[in-house]
């Protein structure tokens, strides 16, 4: 349809948009238009939290007011991305349906208020979104300016009423099939918990059951597919009723309660809201684990995907909430488009008077000119985003993959020992994220589901749980001449959370030459070192520091390149290297410090021989590539307060930026090459 063809034909921009709270301010929704114009927006997000407008009572639908906007909007050519409501139901539903209210873990159920406070088994909840989706999908399903769907917001949380114990039973019994199975899974005759049928089963709570692992790790995966299975009601509300727009819902940074990948199954893109803490510590730091959330949303369906909300100012909800330093709110928006969004917006586009958010930044705030700091940078990059448009055809290519696998976190972070006080998997994958990112690599992150075929090296940090075959799928990699770059503390159990046995990481001890023989948990501030072997093969010459947690492994035909210097295993090795078939399989046995994973990574690249997307890059700068055809766009971040000298190739047209030698603070430059 015309309007799926419009939608990427270029850069999205704008934001959330709420004319529902200045229905009785006509000036305000006619000086909102002249200044998106100026801004440079075209496109905003309508209707996320409109549900008591658009329905104040039950059956009774007012949807004037929204037609009004939409046909406002398109007449300015801007075009809408339309949100189901579901994310914040009207105070009249939960006082009629009042099992559709949340039950906690603890069995109290929530009084009604805030967001997703909703059960997403209920049936009368379902029907009531089924009725109004349905409803917006025949009034706005051939809109021309309706480009997308938007479903709900953010989802998240869970329930625990009756109806999702029941819920609970049913997915568990479709699993496992017989209560023996469950039994043996689980691993319930530890404390004598075996069930003798499956309705004893209740869900994890404080009150009850919280120390049975297999529980819990199942409890997370109902929690998603039930979130998933919602949204697709959703979803099908929409599409019998006709809409044929691409659809959307928005996820969050590095969130724990949902696998994502599930979510993303359903959706024709990807989108996240983007809200990171800046100019706490160095920024680059910050702009790396924002990048890594971007390529984590990119590689879950490996096309571009969009930012859907980001702050333009300050946020209201962090602990200190910063503004931006001049050029940030622009880099940071770029940030997205290098790594794949084909969409820059934000929350808010006018600044509420009132409730939760009425502090948070916004392209237009309480004051309403166009003559502040903020509406100038935004305007600046609405500019700059319309003189890219060519390049939403490109898709980000990587040579790279980051194995950061949700499910795997769950039952990790569940398990007693051996730290029970920070295991930091976050961090760590970010380390070798950043290694990769700081020597130049576009970089995918990916998770067992997915295959690592496509890439030349994978790193697999503290991959505790295999699960989705990924001890073949890595095996048969580095067989046929991929390079595997493994941690501490993987392979340990199964998919139930059940250890393995007979030797970990778990049926790659061949494909990595070692066993894993005992994990040393260091206290916080304890540290031991890293020593480089004389005459090791890549040629390591510095000393590390590693905290946290030292593996001890038995070689079974690696070489070691590195040893520990301290305590009673001084000299064991701390990372070696093993080839098995055509490949080589690296193994890196503690928590070093991230510079050694940027010089370990930078020899390994090399070794690989795996051309960099530019060559010597300062620090403070960050650099991305997208490809279409033959044409490369490049885009180099300067994330530091400074002028950072930076050299670029001749061979190069500059699309954005000044360039003279070095880029300045808070600055980008975009090239292309053939």
């Amino acid at each position: 349809m015309d309007n799926q063809k419009h939608l990427f034909d270029r850069l999205i921009y704008g934001g959330d948009y709420n004319p529902e709270q200045w229905i009785d301010y006509p000036d305000i929704l006619k000086q909102d238009l002249a200044l998106m114009k100026k801004a440079h927006i075209n496109a905003v997000t309508l209707g996320v939290f409109s549900w008591s407008k658009l329905e104040p009572q039950e059956g009774v639908f007012h949807f004037e007011w929204l037609k009004e906007i939409v046909d406002r909007l398109y007449e300015h050519d801007i075009r809408v991305i339309l949100a189901t409501p579901s994310g914040a139901r009207p105070r009249w539903l939960a006082e009629k349906y009042p099992q559709i209210l949340r039950v906690r873990e603890d069995r109290a159920r929530h009084l009604y208020g805030e967001r997703h406070n909703h059960c997403y088994t209920s049936p009368d909840y379902r029907e009531k979104v089924r009725i109004i989706n349905q409803k917006l999908s025949e009034t706005f399903k051939d809109h021309p300016a309706v480009i997308m769907w938007h479903i709900s917001n953010e989802y998240g949380g869970e329930c625990h009423c009756p109806l999702c114990q029941t819920a609970f039973r049913k997915w568990l019994k479709n699993k496992y099939q017989n209560i023996d199975a469950l039994n043996h899974a689980w691993w319930t005759t530890f404390w004598s918990h075996t069930y003798n049928s499956f309705e004893q089963i209740e869900s994890p709570s404080s009150l009850g059951d919280e120390g049975l692992h297999g529980l819990n790790l199942d409890w997370k995966r109902f929690v998603t597919d039930q979130t998933a299975d919602f949204m697709h009601h959703e979803i099908l509300a929409l599409r019998e009723s006709g809409a044929l727009q691409p659809i959307t819902t928005n996820f969050m940074y590095d969130y724990t309660c949902l696998n994502y990948y599930k979510l993303a199954e359903y959706v024709d893109f990807v989108s996240w809201d983007n809200y990171p803490i800046w100019h706490r510590h160095q920024d680059i730091l910050t702009a790396y684990d924002t990048g890594m959330q971007h390529d984590l949303m990119r590689s879950m369906k490996h096309k571009p995907f969009l930012l859907m909300e980001s702050c333009p100012a300050a946020t209201n909800w962090q602990a200190v909430s910063k503004i931006k330093k001049p050029g940030l709110l622009t880099n940071a928006s770029i940030q997205a488009v290098a790594h794949g969004s084909n969409s820059v917006q934000f929350f808010q586009i006018r600044q509420c008077r009132g409730g939760f958010e009425k502090f948070h930044g916004a392209v237009i705030d309480h004051y309403g000119g166009e003559d502040t700091r903020v509406f100038r940078e935004v305007t600046k990059t609405g500019l700059l985003l319309e003189q890219l448009s060519e390049i939403t055809e490109s898709q980000v290519e990587a040579p790279v993959a980051v194995l950061y696998d949700m499910e795997s976190r769950w039952a990790m972070e569940n398990a007693k020992g051996p730290r029970n006080e920070g295991l930091f998997y976050h961090e760590t994958a970010l380390k070798s994220y950043q290694a990769f990112r700081r020597n130049g690599l576009n970089v995918d992150v990916i998770n067992m589901e997915q295959s690592p075929d496509a890439y030349q090296i994978i790193a697999a940090p503290m991959l505790y749980m295999f699960r989705a075959g990924i001890e073949e799928k890595l095996k048969r990699f580095v067989q046929n001449g991929g390079t595997l770059i493994m941690t501490y503390w993987s392979g340990i159990v199964n998919e139930t959370d059940l250890c393995h046995l007979g030797g970990t990481p778990h049926d790659l001890t061949d494909v990595l030459g070692l066993r894993s023989e005992e994990i040393d948990a260091l206290y916080n501030g304890e540290v031991n070192h890293f020593l480089p072997v004389e005459g090791n093969e890549l040629q390591l010459l510095k000393s590390y520091t590693c905290r946290h947690l030292c593996d001890l492994v038995q070689l079974k035909g690696a070489v070691p390149l590195m040893e520990y210097a301290d305590d009673f295993y001084k000299g064991y090795p701390a990372l070696t290297v093993h080839k098995y078939g055509n490949g080589y399989a690296y193994y890196i046995c503690a928590d070093a410090e991230p510079d050694f994973y940027y010089d370990f990574y930078q020899r390994v690249i090399t070794t690989r021989q795996i051309r960099p997307i530019l060559d010597n890059i300062p620090e403070g700068i960050e650099v991305s590539s997208r490809i279409h055809k033959d044409t490369e766009y490049v885009f180099v971040q300067n994330y530091t307060g400074d002028a950072v000298a930076v050299g670029l190739p001749d061979d190069i047209t500059i699309l954005s930026g000044n360039y003279d030698g070095t880029i300045s603070a808070y600055a980008s430059i975009i090239f292309q090459r053939k």
